[in-house]
């Protein structure tokens, strides 16, 4: 029976018009399936599905999620992310000639906040971008301590020793917003091809009226990042401007600001 599957044109690109067009009649596609978004389950007879192809340096993986949580696309990560999209998608070990490369056990995921954050006396929006877990250089086993924010200065993050001034703007990064959720936040893609997604929500993250407005008014977002503990979940806005002061003062808080992208 023919699926209700949406197959992006860059989907369709890597895997070949051949494969594409088997899917959408119905063949190698599932009927039901966990989403690769919000993990709930979906049926591809029943309801548009997006087919997602996550692609390593040496492995792909198609996988599939309901339309209304991401659209069909491709997704670039590292070898090690991927192994750890293929157990949460197959529930199993990915299998290959060399077995798994850099499995981390218990791998940090990044935890993100929004809030409204003031500087020279205006309301700017912010992320808050804080792991769940120390995260290790790729590569490494993690003995060399949480390389989290040596990681993004070297990607161009600065140092924030104090919250009363603007970051500089990050140039190739930006804040994918639709329909007036948080979708993700993009990075550069390698040797200058398209955006990827440094941060992808599993499912679109509500953001306040407050939070949108000053969006789109200044069409910029500061993101704020700390190693894990150093924030926490805070109920106000006042207290997470506390406990970033505390990380700026600690030198555990970088920073950048980085265009909007949608609406």
């Amino acid at each position: 029976m023919p699926r209700m599957l949406d197959v992006s044109e860059d989907v369709r690109a890597e895997i070949g018009d051949a494969e594409a067009d088997r899917l959408l009649v119905g063949d190698n596609a599932p009927g039901s399936y966990d989403c690769t978004s919000c993990r709930t389950p979906g049926d591809s007879e029943q309801e548009r599905t997006s087919t997602v192809l996550f692609i390593g340096e040496e492995t792909a993986v198609l996988a599939f999620a309901h339309a209304t949580c991401i659209p069909s696309q491709v997704v670039q990560v590292s070898e090690e992310q991927l192994q750890g999209a293929v157990r949460s998608i197959t529930g199993s070990e990915p299998e290959g000639p060399e077995g798994p490369k850099g499995l981390v056990p218990g791998q940090a995921v990044l935890g993100v906040t929004s809030g409204l954050v003031l500087i020279d006396d205006e309301l700017h929006p912010a992320l808050v971008v804080e792991p769940t877990g120390a995260i290790a250089r790729p590569g490494t086993d993690g003995g060399g301590g949480d390389d989290f924010l040596q990681l993004l200065l070297e990607q161009g993050f600065q140092p924030v020793h104090r919250m009363g001034q603007l970051p500089a703007l990050l140039h190739g990064w930006s804040i994918l917003l639709a329909m007036g959720q948080l979708h993700a936040v993009l990075q550069p893609g390698t040797g200058g091809g398209a955006s990827v997604a440094w941060w992808q929500a599993h499912a679109p993250l509500q953001v306040t009226e407050g939070w949108r407005t000053a969006a789109n008014k200044s069409q910029t977002v500061l993101v704020f990042a700390a190693p894990a503990g150093s924030i926490g979940q805070q109920p106000r806005e006042d207290l997470l401007r506390d406990a970033l002061e505390k990380a700026a003062a600690g030198g555990l808080l970088v920073a950048a600001a980085m265009p909007l992208a949608g609406t």
